[in-house]
């Protein structure tokens, strides 16, 4: 017992019980004054942050990113230099679903990935797959919207994602994904992930390219039945955290091989399509991946609300060699990630350890707010430009990158190319990457999906969006749900409409 610390109050205090209030007699009233009650419960109460937004099902863990080839020659990134060694953080999580959702309902799963680097945090925050829903952040609460809860029955509702998606035909080549195998992947450690977003790379000559990244798993790409992804929602909500959790503390350290495709800047001006839109995939015939290393998970949280739940991903943090495109959406994501966190965390979200830099020194004039831990020396100023010896600004070392553009401020659609069109990559990758039997699948998926659509004009509009994608898709979806009218719950398809 001796070497039994015993119970404190925050502030390090010793307690007089864990067990037992202070009343007025053994029946009488509590004590207003028993601080430690008072203390415990005030805490109790606070215990939760909100839950983000978007993603908020997830899980994660530690590891390793290695350098094995030289991409030197597209950038001076020191993350990406031969045989660099760097710290991860890795989040997966589910788009849709709330904190208490199973993690085998379909759905687009979150592929987060932050580089602890020596010249400050890089994040890469992507998908399981290479495009998404949409190509404007303005889009994206409706989106979002969409895919959650009517506000009055607090349902989600097949009509809302329908009229969402069948109104906005640049979705198509996502929800092609969503339907098919991908949705539902076998686990999190047997799946691809992507960066989707097209980034800039700037080497140490200053000339600029742009990259998308792929993570490519080493356990394989493998998914699982629509039947059996019900089955285990209703016996295990958290099948995928548990998977990765238990297959690292067992020692198979998940692991995943790390390409880019390399855009020379030029390229990007007359390309078939528009490099800079999400929705769209850059083909590997025209921008075959090069490898740049692997990226290795060996190590569980230690506490998962510290390191998992606190951990604030955002495409904002960028380090010098990186930047970002003319992609709308990244554009966004840049303002709202960052925001999003000061509202979930709090203002100073980047000194929890978890998002402090590990391998680089913070230097700045940020002051005060609340939660602050971190703090300048007395004698540092706190303004600039000053004359005391703070920190500088260095724009050559930073390396920002930059792009051309015509200037003139407009409200449009991305720039089109010579064979964008918002159906034609849904319908390639149907018709030329699905087989037999996963076009089989995919049909019985969009069945039961659509069949879930009360309104008829939702519902025509939706066989039209796949007619679009594929004529005799559309033809054979016209006679699936003429022999299942109005049918919600299909084999395949979770009782919830499938989520995005």
């Amino acid at each position: 017992m001796t070497n039994t610390p015993f119970t404190t109050t925050q502030t390090g205090t010793p307690v007089p019980s864990d067990a037992h209030s202070l009343t007025s007699g053994a029946d009488g009233a509590t004590a207003l004054h028993d601080r430690y009650l008072v203390e415990k419960l005030a805490q109790f109460n606070r215990e939760r942050i909100p839950e983000r937004i978007v993603h908020a099902k997830g899980g994660g863990a530690f590891g390793e990113f290695v350098v094995t080839e030289d991409v030197s020659a597209y950038t001076q990134a020191a993350v990406f230099q031969p045989g660099a060694r760097t710290e991860t953080l890795q989040r997966f999580s589910s788009v849709a679903g709330e904190q208490g959702s199973p993690d085998t309902w379909r759905d687009v799963r979150g592929f987060s990935v932050k580089f602890y680097t020596t010249e400050g945090n890089y994040d890469i925050v992507g998908n399981n797959t290479p495009v998404f829903f949409i190509r404007d952040g303005i889009k994206f609460p409706d989106f979002i919207h969409s895919q959650k809860r009517l506000p009055g029955s607090g349902l989600r509702d097949a009509d809302m994602q329908w009229d969402f998606w069948t109104l906005s035909p640049e979705s198509a080549h996502q929800v092609t994904y969503l339907m098919g195998d991908r949705g539902l992947p076998r686990s999190w450690r047997e799946m691809p992930g992507f960066g989707s977003h097209t980034y800039q790379w700037i080497n140490a000559a200053g000339e600029r390219f742009w990259v998308k990244y792929h993570f490519t798993s080493n356990q394989g790409n493998v998914e699982m039945e629509g039947s059996e992804a019900e089955l285990i929602a209703g016996a295990d909500a958290d099948y995928y955290r548990r998977d990765l959790y238990e297959a690292i503390e067992a020692g198979s350290f998940p692991s995943w091989d790390v390409h880019v495709q390399v855009m020379p800047y030029e390229d990007a001006k007359t390309y078939r399509f528009n490099p800079f839109d999400l929705t769209k995939v850059w083909p590997h015939a025209d921008y075959p991946l090069i490898k740049v290393g692997t990226h290795t998970l060996n190590r569980n949280p230690q506490n998962f609300f510290a390191e998992i739940e606190q951990a604030a991903f955002s495409p904002a943090n960028t380090v010098p060699g990186i930047d970002i495109s003319p992609d709308k959406m990244l554009m966004a994501r840049v303002f709202s990630y960052p925001d999003a966190q000061r509202y979930r965390v709090g203002t100073n979200y980047n000194q929890i350890p978890v998002n402090a830099p590990h391998a680089a020194p913070v230097h700045n004039y940020s002051q005060d707010g609340a939660q602050r831990h971190g703090f300048n020396a007395p004698s540092t100023p706190v303004y600039a430009p000053n004359s005391l010896g703070g920190p500088v600004a260095d724009e050559a070392r930073a390396g920002v990158g930059s792009w051309e553009s015509d200037g003139e401020l407009t409200r449009a659609a991305a720039t089109l190319h010579a064979e964008d069109d918002d159906f034609g990559q849904a319908g390639t990758l149907y018709r030329e990457v699905f087989d037999d039997a996963a076009k089989a699948r995919f049909l019985e998926t969009i069945t039961g999906a659509v069949g879930g659509v009360q309104s008829l004009a939702i519902r025509e509009r939706a066989i039209q969006y796949w007619t679009n994608v594929d004529a005799n898709l559309g033809a054979a979806l016209r006679i699936a749900l003429e022999a299942a009218p109005l049918a919600a719950d299909e084999p395949g398809v979770t009782s919830e409409p499938a989520h995005s």
